[in-house]
């Protein structure tokens, strides 16, 4: 490509010195300049084409596997026995069981000593009457729901006094020894319950307790659902009842 350039460039270049026109010499210096902006400017090379890509065959999924069951034993290294725990309250009945929220008046830890009293929460649960069945006495039990500790305990005295608590017809107030904490301290209580109506329940069911429990500890034993009958009948059967000594005794009369 530079050669017929080069040489078209040497003709003009002639033909304008062999004849010395104006004219022709103009004509031959653009045709020059021309011819040389030709050179200089490079020819665009078509871009080399990129080769194609080849797509991999997909893979097929495989199926999960199943994970498999282990049926390998461990046995422990120390065995330990079922243990019975009890409450206490095997040889129980319940008599009385309303659920409430229990409140005690004293000295937080903080107070100690300090003389300064306060109503504070003990806890929520099922507040109970239970009966012995061996010694037929009453207590009044209560027990924290959920964690079970004993935050009342004492007996149905029949000294206690149940008070309307100031400006509410739900809530009890009364004074007695409680055994809650493994020792015997006078403690005041408020009970309250959801309604009135489960609070006069309880008031009359306490109060009917109390009358038992009095009767009880001044001698006079509760009679049986039978009205006494079975206490007769093994009366009489004692005094049928006849001795070795007695039927020697009439054999020797009898004989004399």
């Amino acid at each position: 490509a530079k050669a017929p350039a080069e040489a078209k460039r040497k003709a003009f270049k002639s033909c304008c010195t062999n004849k010395p026109n104006t004219a022709l010499i103009q004509f031959c210096q653009v045709n020059i300049n021309i011819m040389s902006t030709e050179e200089e400017t490079p020819k665009e090379t078509p871009a080399a084409e990129e080769p194609a890509k080849v797509e991999e065959p997909v893979k097929a999924e495989e199926p999960a596997k199943e994970e498999e069951e282990s049926t390998a034993t461990f046995e422990p290294v120390v065995k330990l026995e079922e243990v019975e725990v009890k409450s206490g309250e095997e040889d129980e009945e319940v008599l009385v069981s309303l659920r409430s929220k229990l409140f005690v008046f004293g000295e937080t830890l903080l107070d100690v000593g300090t003389g300064k009293k306060t109503w504070r929460e003990r806890g929520i649960g099922e507040a109970r009457i239970l009966r012995h069945r061996e010694h037929q006495r009453l207590r009044f039990l209560m027990r924290q729901e959920k964690t079970m500790k004993v935050i009342a305990n004492h007996a149905v005295d029949p000294r206690i006094k149940l008070e309307a608590n100031a400006g509410s017809d739900r809530s009890w107030v009364w004074s007695a020894f409680d055994f809650a904490g493994g020792e015997l301290v006078e403690t005041v209580f408020a009970l309250r319950f959801a309604d009135s109506d489960i609070a006069n329940d309880f008031n009359t069911k306490f109060t009917e307790c109390q009358k038992e429990m009095e009767a009880l500890l001044a001698g006079e034993d509760k009679e049986d659902e039978d009205g006494g009958a079975a206490v007769d009948e093994a009366a009489e059967a004692l005094g049928s009842l006849k001795t070795k000594e007695e039927d020697e005794e009439k054999e020797k009369d009898s004989e004399s």
